[in-house]
């Protein structure tokens, strides 16, 4: 079944999209329905604002990116933002821009990708807006967030002796993409309705399609009452985001080959291409895990960390941002991740939200 969205025009298709929606948030006073949302902070808490745009043919690829997966994945890199700064997300605005192409029932798959993330990391939806697009689809996602005064996390917090440390593993979200695109170029050139085998490649799939923000490793660092001085998502890819740090904290860094978490999945995926394991852990993007540095006091205790990976140090800048590999020789990191302004190799990547 296909319902043009005209049937229900602008104001239609938002009380259908957003109708039924829970207000879970005391800081949530009023959400949709008004001009605008109507939002209350304690006095004790900083608010935080993070947005993203994403655009079809640049950013995601619907030949394989399902629109339920799409709106998910959306919402929740909103959500990775906020946590990077030691936050906790509460609300988000949804803004479309729709081609012809798209009917009602496809921006009720979208909207129910945001609405399970939203679910799922108890954030409420508060507002948005629709307009006709000439280029496909375009999302908008605004996300305000809380933290309270004091504990925010920047990126500029670095110091010399600093322990360099990563949540999760690094590479899978890149090799996963390049699965898909793949099986894409694959299914093209056949001319045949054939459906690929991805058996044994779900990780891979799951860290490109459906990524996580790690709000779990956020409340460890609480419990263990270790205060990160710098902090950053990984969107653009680990070398790019250790950059960022060390050059907004005036400090340089070392990073062991050996330390970088990688899953056997995205090394088997990597021999597959015949692709540089470390290069696609360092460079990929969109893993979304947490890049952040701890006083070098923090060691034991974040050596006993479930989840995280202590990968190197950071030094003094004139040492400039190296990589010691396994058999000890040095390289200089290169920012070779996404660029959003930049023509990229694979086209379906998200951007970095600054």
């Amino acid at each position: 079944m296909r319902t043009e969205i005209a049937t229900l025009g602008e104001f239609g298709l938002i009380r259908h999209l957003t109708e039924n929606i829970e207000l879970k948030h005391p800081s949530t006073r009023y959400g949709v329905g008004d001009d605008a949302a109507v939002l209350s902070y304690p006095a004790d808490r900083d608010i935080l604002v993070t947005t993203d745009l994403l655009l079809e043919g640049v950013h995601f690829d619907l030949t394989y990116v399902p629109l339920k997966h799409l709106g998910y994945k959306a919402a929740v890199v909103n959500f990775s933002d906020i946590y990077a700064m030691n936050g906790s997300p509460r609300q988000i605005t949804v803004s479309l821009g729709l081609s012809k192409r798209f009917c009602i029932e496809d921006m009720d798959e979208l909207y129910a990708g945001i609405r399970l993330a939203c679910e799922a990391y108890d954030v409420d939806i508060v507002g948005g807006d629709t307009s006709s697009s000439l280029t496909g689809l375009t999302i908008s996602i605004t996300c305000i967030g809380e933290v309270e005064k004091g504990k925010a996390v920047y990126r500029n917090g670095a110091r010399e002796t600093d322990l360099i440390c990563v949540s999760g593993d690094l590479g899978a979200a890149y090799m996963g993409l390049q699965l898909l695109e793949r099986e894409k170029a694959v299914l093209k050139g056949s001319g045949q309705d054939v459906q690929p085998d991805f058996a044994g490649k779900e990780y891979l799939l799951e860290r490109q399609l459906k990524p996580e923000a790690r709000r779990d490793i956020i409340a460890r660092l609480a419990e263990a009452g270790i205060q990160p001085t710098a902090m950053m998502d990984i969107s653009d890819g680990l070398s790019s985001e250790l950059i960022h740090i060390c050059t907004q904290s005036h400090a340089g860094c070392r990073i062991y080959e050996e330390h970088i978490p990688i899953d056997y999945q995205t090394a088997v995926m990597a021999e597959e291409f015949n692709m540089n394991l470390t290069t696609c852990a360092l460079n990929g993007g969109e893993d979304y895990e947490l890049l952040f540095t701890v006083p070098i006091a923090d060691h034991e205790k974040i050596s006993e960390m479930e989840g995280v990976k202590l990968i190197g140090h950071i030094t003094r800048p004139e040492l400039g941002c190296a990589l010691i590999t396994r058999d000890g020789q040095e390289f200089e990191l290169k920012a070779q991740g996404w660029n959003p302004l930049k023509a990229p190799d694979n086209p379906a990547q998200m951007p970095e939200n600054n």
